[in-house]
């Protein structure tokens, strides 16, 4: 069963941002003649990778929101110039919106049990879809999505 991992979305007032944020960096790395992949740098290095990599997910939160996730590829640990050891999470470039639900705001990454995560955002229909996300979230806290 697939593990996964929450992590606050810096800068990013939306979904929206996010997946520009993405788009510029795969276009830098190929302007660069670099490999497009999608990477985000941590510290820590997850202990739990072989269920990471069993179909897990990276879930970004994004203003106060668990708001989107994207498909965990690899988990690459690696040392700075400066000695630290870092880690590259791998990421598929596709951003998958979540069924937004509150989260607060922590520090580093967090494991996310499958039972525990959002569905994805697809399933409530193109109409709710549609609707900017403040809307639905104010709909979502009144109950009625």
């Amino acid at each position: 069963m697939p593990l996964h991992l929450l992590k606050l979305c810096v800068g990013a007032e939306s979904v929206a941002d996010l997946e520009g944020f993405i788009a510029e960096r795969l276009t830098a790395q190929r302007r660069a003649g670099q490999a497009a992949e999608q990477r985000h740098t941590t510290r820590m290095v997850p202990k739990r990778l072989a269920e990471l990599l069993d179909g897990g997910s990276l879930f970004w939160v994004i203003k106060g929101q668990v708001a989107a996730r994207q498909r965990l590829v690899d988990v690459r640990p690696f040392t700075d110039g400066d000695g630290i050891g870092r880690c590259h999470l791998v990421l598929e470039p596709a951003v998958v919106p979540v069924e937004a639900r509150p989260c607060r705001p922590f520090q580093g990454w967090r494991y996310l049990e499958p039972a525990s995560a959002p569905r994805d955002a697809g399933l409530l229909g193109p109409e709710l879809l549609a609707l900017p996300d403040a809307l639905r979230r104010e709909l979502r806290d009144l109950g009625l999505i």
